[in-house]
């Protein structure tokens, strides 16, 4: 039975991005575990503390996300306290989306993760190189026209794939 390479550098750019985001978001998403936290909640959580009071269908567009994935998951938010719901002033059928202190503090615990996340992540890197990874990253993220901060999973919840979604 031939022995696996552990030679990285064999690999395509393409090939090895798409297998490190991978096992980075399978490794984020084990760190949210304690918090009681999936991915998408941090997420949310995260572009509601960005633009406070925006309404739920504009955090959909932005993310990507069915309006009815928004729904369920403000929902989550709001019955665990950290999330709430305010009535637009200028459109009484908008909801205006803030955090609540409870979800300000959860919001702080998630940067601690992210962080200890990023430092084992790049643990094999010194300070130069992580910035230079980092700049790199953002370049090609720029050029793809990503949007800044929203994963692209988002855009996938709650959708089937289909045969021409690869």
């Amino acid at each position: 039975m031939p022995v696996a390479s552990n030679d990285h550098r064999k690999e395509g750019v393409a090939f090895l991005l798409a297998q490190l985001g991978q096992h980075a978001a399978k490794l984020f998403a084990e760190r949210l575990v304690p918090l009681d936290l999936t991915p998408p909640h941090a997420g949310i959580l995260r572009a509601i503390a960005r633009e406070p009071g925006r309404s739920q269908q504009a955090l959909s567009g932005q993310l990507g996300l069915l309006p009815s994935r928004v729904v369920a998951y403000v929902d989550e938010l709001e019955d665990r306290g950290y999330v709430e719901r305010r009535r637009n002033s200028e459109d009484r059928r908008l909801h205006a989306l803030h955090l609540t202190e409870s979800g300000k503090r959860l919001l702080q615990q998630i940067a601690e993760v992210s962080r200890q996340h990023e430092r084992g992540l790049t643990a094999g890197l010194n300070g130069e190189q992580r910035r230079l990874l980092h700049d790199l990253l953002a370049t090609l993220a720029e050029q793809q026209e990503l949007t800044p901060g929203v994963h692209p999973g988002f855009r996938m919840l709650g959708r089937r794939v289909g045969a021409g979604d690869v």
